[in-house]
C-alpha cells in the first residue's frame, strides 16, 4: 500500500503546524489538498489566475507544456490527427475510449440525425442585426436552445446528459454556418447527412440554391484536422466557464454558450482572428522588421500575436500539424504566391531565426497557422472564433458531463483577498461633504 504523504504548512504564530494531504494524478505535477486549509488555519490561498491551483480531478486531456504534449484521453494530438477523424475524436471525448467501426458507423448516424435545428430556431436569427459578430448570435442562439429541447433537462440522468450532447455536437456546425449565412443575406442551407462533419458544415457555409456545391476532400480534411486539434484543451479559460456554470446545475446550453462568451475573448480564442489582423497591418514583407522590433520594445504595446503559448514552454504540437496542413491547403488553392500567405510565412521564417524569440520560446503557435488555413477556405475572418467554438463543443460538453457525474463536484465558489474600505457608518445625506 502507497505510504500517504502529507504537506506541512507552519504560519510561524507558534501553533503547531497544519498537515495537508498530497495527491498525485497519472501525469503532471502532485497537487496539496488544501480543501480544509480556512478549516484549519483561517486562511485562504491567493492565486490570481489560476497558475497554481488544481479545480478539479479529471481525466479527459492532459498537457505537458515543458515537453509540448498534450493527450486526449491518454492519445497524443499527433496520432489523432493523423489517423482518426473529428467524429472519433468526439467519441473518444465522450466515451473515453475510441470507437469500433461499428460504433463509429453508429456514432455518426446518431449525429447526422440532430444535425437539423428547429424551424423556429431559424426564426430567432431575424432579432439579430444583419452586421452583427457571428459570436454574438452564437452566445444568443445556443442558449436559446434550451427553451427548443427542454425535455431531457434531467442532468443528474446520464441518458439526458447523452443526449444533450449529441444535440450540440450536432447542431453547432448548423447554428455557425446559420450565423455566417444571415450575416451575408444568404438563405439558410439545410445539412446533407450523406456528408462528413467537416464536409457538411462547409456545404452548409458555401452552398446555395443557385448551384450545386461540392466540398473540396483535401479541405474538409483541412478543417476536420482543425476541429480536432481544438476539440479540447484541458481547463483553459473557456472550459472553467462550463464547468462553473455546470456547477450551478444550469442547464448545458446555458453552460455551453458560456463557453462561447468567454471564448470570444481575443486573449483566447479570439487569437487566431487577433492574428490575421496582425498580418494585415504589417501588409508588407518590408515592413516585418520594423513589427518585430515593436514586439520587443517593453515600451510598445504591439503584441506580435501568433507566437508564444501561456502553457507550451516548447513548441505547441499543434502547431507542427496545422502547419502541415497549412502548406497542403496553399498548394491545394494555388496560393503560395498569395501576398498575405508569403507574408505569414517570412514573419514565421524570421521568428524562428531571432534569438530574442528563440530565447522566449516564442515559437508559432496553433492560431498562427489556423487563421492561414481558414482564409484560404475562404472564412471570413469574423467566422474563425466560431469555427472554434464549434469544434471546442466536443470537450466542454465531455467536461462538463464528467463534472456532472464525479461525486466530489460543488458548487464553484472561489475567494478573494478584499483590499477595500473597512466597516464604515453611513451619515445623513446633509451632512455629508
Amino acid at each position: 500500500m502507497e505510504e500517504k504523504r502529507v504537506a506541512t504548512l507552519d504560519l510561524g504564530n507558534g501553533k503547531k503546524p497544519t498537515e495537508f494531504p498530497v495527491m498525485s494524478g497519472s501525469a503532471g505535477p502532485d497537487v496539496i489538498d488544501i480543501r480544509t486549509l480556512h478549516a484549519k488555519t483561517g486562511m485562504f490561498t491567493y492565486d490570481p489566475g489560476f497558475v497554481s491551483t488544481a479545480s478539479c480531478r479529471s481525466n479527459i486531456t492532459f498537457i505537458d507544456g515543458d515537453k509540448g504534449m498534450l493527450l486526449y484521453r491518454g492519445y497524443p494530438i499527433e496520432q489523432l490527427a493523423e489517423q482518426c477523424d473529428f467524429m472519433e475524436v468526439c467519441y473518444l471525448l465522450m466515451n473515453a475510449e475510441l470507437p469500433t467501426a461499428n460504433q463509429k458507423v453508429l456514432f455518426d448516424k446518431t449525429i447526422h440525425g440532430h444535425s437539423m435545428v428547429h424551424e423556429q430556431l431559424a426564426r430567432f436569427y431575424t432579432g439579430f442585426r444583419r452586421d452583427a459578430h457571428p459570436m454574438a448570435v452564437m452566445v444568443g442562439v445556443v442558449g436559446a436552445l434550451s427553451a427548443f429541447y427542454h425535455e431531457a433537462m434531467d442532468i443528474s440522468d446520464a441518458s439526458h446528459r447523452e443526449l444533450s450532447a449529441f444535440r450540440l455536437i450536432a447542431k453547432l456546425p448548423t447554428i455557425t454556418a446559420m450565423a455566417y449565412k444571415y450575416n451575408i443575406g444568404q438563405p439558410f442551407v439545410y445539412p446533407h447527412n450523406d456528408l462528413s462533419y467537416a464536409a457538411n458544415f462547409m456545404h452548409m457555409m458555401f452552398s446555395t440554391p443557385a448551384e450545386e456545391y461540392r466540398p473540396n476532400l483535401i479541405l474538409a480534411k483541412a478543417l476536420d484536422r482543425i476541429l480536432i486539434l481544438h476539440a479540447d484543451h484541458e481547463q483553459n479559460a473557456s472550459t472553467s466557464t462550463v464547468r462553473l456554470a455546470g456547477s450551478s446545475g444550469a442547464n448545458p446550453f446555458a453552460c455551453i454558450s458560456a463557453g462561447i462568451a468567454c471564448l470570444w475573448g481575443p486573449a483566447h480564442g479570439g487569437a487566431n482572428e487577433a492574428c490575421l489582423s496582425m498580418l494585415e497591418e504589417i501588409g508588407d514583407e518590408s515592413r516585418i522588421n520594423q513589427y518585430i522590433k515593436r514586439a520587443k520594445d517593453k515600451n510598445d504595446d504591439f503584441r506580435m500575436m501568433g507566437f508564444g503559448h501561456r502553457v507550451y514552454k516548447n513548441f505547441d504540437p499543434r502547431a507542427k500539424l496545422m502547419r502541415e496542413t497549412c502548406h497542403e491547403v496553399l498548394g491545394e488553392m494555388g496560393l503560395e504566391d498569395d501576398p498575405l500567405f508569403k507574408l505569414a510565412l517570412k514573419l514565421e521564417k524570421i521568428a524562428l531565426e531571432d534569438e530574442y524569440f528563440i530565447s522566449k520560446k516564442l515559437y508559432p503557435n496553433v492560431d498562427f497557422y489556423s487563421g492561414i488555413v481558414q482564409r484560404a477556405l475562404g472564412i471570413p475572418v469574423s467566422m474563425f472564433t466560431a469555427i472554434f467554438a464549434m469544434a471546442r463543443t466536443a470537450g466542454w460538453i465531455a467536461q462538463w458531463s464528467e463534472m456532472i457525474s464525479d461525486p466530489e463536484y460543488k458548487l464553484g465558489r472561489p475567494r478573494q483577498l478584499y483590499n477595500g474600505a473597512s466597516v464604515r457608518r453611513v451619515t445623513p445625506i446633509e451632512l455629508r461633504k
